[in-house]
């Protein structure tokens, strides 16, 4: 149907245009629907490419928060040694740091995680569904909707 109403190119009603003007119509409307269902596929996933590269980029700083906590596990150890052989207790405070770091390094690994979880795989679902929609209403309903409908 067009803007105005019923009528289709010419002001013509349904039934009063040839079958080639039908089937143009149709074909406008079946290539509409497929860039509207391109457009849909392309924001889905832009969406979870989005959360992926997120989900990277905090699994990324984890890395780098448990690299830094391992650097104070390794000062903690070296001035623990000297704390055998001396009476300084400066090990301790790389210690508490490094436990610092670690949980940091965990809270961003969950954050990353489940990022990633929600973002993979890049799959635009909605489209895909949106797809099966359009194609069972243009080839009718398949078996599996009548015994569905009918078992009812």
């Amino acid at each position: 149907m067009t803007a105005g109403g019923p009528e289709g190119r010419g002001g013509a009603a349904p039934e009063d245009r040839s079958v080639g003007e039908l089937v143009f119509d149709v074909s406008e409307r079946v290539s509409l629907l497929v860039r509207e269902e391109i457009e849909l596929a392309k924001a889905e996933i832009s969406e979870k490419v989005s959360k992926l590269a997120r989900g990277g980029a905090v699994g990324i700083a984890a890395g780098i928060f448990a690299v830094l906590g391992l650097a104070m596990t390794m000062h903690a150890f070296a001035w623990l040694l000297d704390d055998l052989f001396f009476s300084d207790h400066i090990w301790i405070g790389f210690a508490i740091e490094a436990v610092m770091w670690f949980v940091v390094a965990a809270i961003a690994g969950v954050v990353a995680y489940r990022s990633l979880r929600a973002g993979a795989p890049p799959v635009p679902e909605l489209a895909i569904e949106e797809a099966r929609r359009t194609k069972e209403t243009l080839t009718g309903p398949s078996q599996e909707t009548h015994e569905t409908v009918g078992s009812r």
